[in-house]
């Protein structure tokens, strides 16, 4: 059995203000409001949404 790293995200910037495409990957990551955290399979696919939205989200 397989053990599947996870990631948790925090969002600590609002992304009002942001480009539409940025606020459409923080809804992705299932992210609501500011403080709000998700715990999410640790894949390219999720790394890459991270790293888009570096500067408004913190991993913990």
């Amino acid at each position: 059995m397989t053990q599947e790293t996870k990631v948790k995200v925090k969002l600590v910037r609002s992304p009002i203000g942001t480009q539409e495409s940025h606020r459409a990957t923080v809804r992705g990551l299932g992210l609501r409001g500011v403080n709000s955290v998700s715990e999410l399979q640790d894949t390219p696919a999720v790394r890459g949404m991270i790293n888009k939205i570096s500067y408004l989200v913190k991993i913990i």
